[in-house]
């Protein structure tokens, strides 16, 4: 199953190989549309619940603005650093070690390993509370159906190939339409009006909204891919903004839509507001079985960074002498990480929360700040006074928003809880 572990080469990208070139303009905005859009979504009509649906409008735009002005950072600094062939960068770290040596590709390794690590939680939270509404009927014992499918998750971890992974990213990505269609059709059945919404609840709920909009802009790991492998590279700053354009409309309308629907009812996996029949009961099914085996995927840059360490430290190669040993040390870290993970989830009170979290930290740094810093670094001689003047504040801005959203979050899930009723406080609103 798993083969050797010395060390993991597998790193084939899921929507086809850095550098290949092949990619046509259509199957590029796909690729961009299928790297950003997950099961973020589904909490963003809780945001809007939360913050007020202009707060929320504005939040979502804003990050949809500036997430598309940082991705074409990260391609400009790849453009001039590959100019001439003097070296090949096929990934954020890759970037960021060629703009500040071995500590830039350190710091952006830690955080990628926070982003992808939250996304899992958040994955495992999902899965746990919508099988717990199908299967047991009470979403608070969803911890149990995440201690169901731990061990499970813990064999898939030790698959070392991304092509044997990838097939399942494609479930994933049909549930979450199939889904989204469904809960369009209910919420135009339960559609209240514009009497039960309100644009601005509190100022003090726009970082929980920020920090949920950065969450659902997440992809910036995949850029620099997906820059690579088409045919006319210079056509990607097109297709991206075509692509940005279409998924903010999406956004958009979900969360609008899902508010008016359900108004103070609306909680934070929308799913959970839908009637108990059979095709929510499907619809819960496949998100769950989809996100099981996305699971893996999202996991494999953290496994193959922490299993590249462990393989290339002394004291290891010291104690191990064959490949069986390898193997299992290798294969008992990746349980113990995925292990970490499912602890997470099962302490995490709540998915919008979370996800806000998980945005407001490293989402916030890799989106914002690290691109604006490495813009500077490479392209300073190029750049005109008002770049500079934007990068400068991107990177303040990015680095407050981070402490603030960071803190924020941090106080709506570790604060004053009332577990018995199986939900939390967020700004001063029932989440279930």
């Amino acid at each position: 199953m798993t083969g050797g572990v010395h060390p993991p080469h597998d790193e084939t990208p899921l929507l086809g190989c850095a550098g290949s070139g092949r990619a046509s303009t259509f199957k590029t905005f796909f690729n961009i549309i299928i790297s950003i859009v997950g099961a973020g979504v589904l909490g963003l009509p809780y945001t809007f619940r939360v913050s007020g649906w202009a707060v929320a409008a504005g939040c979502v735009t804003t990050s949809a603005v500036l997430s598309y002005y940082c991705m074409m950072h990260l391609v400009r600094c790849r453009e001039k650093l590959q100019r001439g062939g003097r070296r090949i960068i096929q990934n954020y770290g890759d970037l960021g070690d060629a703009a500040f040596g071995n500590w830039g590709r350190q710091f952006v390794d830690i955080m990628v390993l926070i982003s992808q690590s939250g996304c899992c939680v958040a994955y495992l939270i999902f899965i746990g509370r919508n099988a717990s509404s199908v299967f047991a009927g009470d979403i608070r014992e969803y911890r149990y159906f995440i201690a169901l499918i731990f061990p499970f998750e813990v064999l898939l971890s030790w698959v070392r190939s991304l092509s044997g992974l990838a097939p399942y990213s494609i479930i994933a990505d049909v549930c979450n339409v199939l889904a989204m269609a469904v809960v369009l059709k209910d919420d135009f059945h339960d559609f209240q009006g514009f009497s039960e919404i309100k644009a601005l609840t509190s100022w003090g709920a726009m970082p929980f909204a920020m920090g949920v909009a950065v969450y659902c802009y997440e992809g910036f790991g995949m850029t620099l891919t997906l820059h690579a492998s088409m045919k006319k590279p210079s056509e990607f700053s097109r297709i991206l903004g075509i692509a940005f354009l279409v998924i903010t409309g999406l956004y958009l309308s979900f969360g609008f839509i899902g508010y008016m629907a359900y108004g103070e009812e609306t909680q934070d996996i929308i799913t959970l507001n839908l009637p108990n029949d059979w095709t929510t009961a499907a619809v819960k099914v496949g998100l769950c079985v989809g996100l099981f085996f996305t699971f893996p995927i999202m996991m494999f840059p953290v496994h193959e960074i922490f299993e590249r360490k462990l393989l290339f430290s002394d004291w290891f190669q010291k104690q191990t002498q064959s490949l069986l040993l390898e193997t299992i040390w290798c294969n008992f870290l990746r349980g113990f990480i995925v292990l970490v993970v499912a602890g997470v989830a099962v302490m995490v009170p709540g998915f919008g929360v979370f996800i806000s979290l998980v945005g407001s930290t490293a989402c916030a740094l890799l989106a914002f700040v690290v691109p604006a810093v490495l813009h500077m670094r490479v392209l300073w001689n190029e750049t005109r006074l008002l770049t500079k003047v934007g990068d400068f504040a991107l990177i303040i801005c990015g680095v407050l928003f981070a402490i603030y959203g960071t803190y924020k979050s941090a106080v709506d899930i570790f604060g004053p809880v009332n577990n018995s009723s199986g939900g939390d406080e967020v700004h001063g609103r029932h989440q279930i």
